[in-house]
């Protein structure tokens, strides 16, 4: 298994929008992904407004290739341009190599 984590780094006034977040935008994953070897998702969190970051989301995929097979894939697009609708925060990947 292989996860990619994405992360959301915090600011003052920043807009993050968990119930869409979780409702809608990790949907376009699972339906745009599924075929490339998606395998799931969590969400985590702070526990308070001091921690630096609004969200963190665990990417679970089959392997190093879905990865990229799911980042290339032409719903791809759909992900990224839905990011707008929930945040104003940039996010940022990180690959693990487990």
């Amino acid at each position: 298994m292989a996860k990619l984590i994405v992360s959301y780094a915090n600011r003052d006034g920043a807009k993050f929008d968990r119930a869409y977040y979780e409702a809608t935008h990790m949907a376009l994953l699972d339906e745009h992904w599924a075929a490339t070897g998606f395998l799931g998702w969590e969400v985590l969190y702070p526990a308070d407004s001091g921690q630096p970051f609004a969200a963190m989301a665990i990417l679970r995929f089959k392997d190093q290739p879905s990865i990229d097979a799911s980042l290339g894939a032409p719903g791809t697009a759909a992900v990224v341009g839905d990011v707008p609708n929930f945040t104003d925060l940039e996010p940022t990947l990180f690959r693990t190599s487990n």
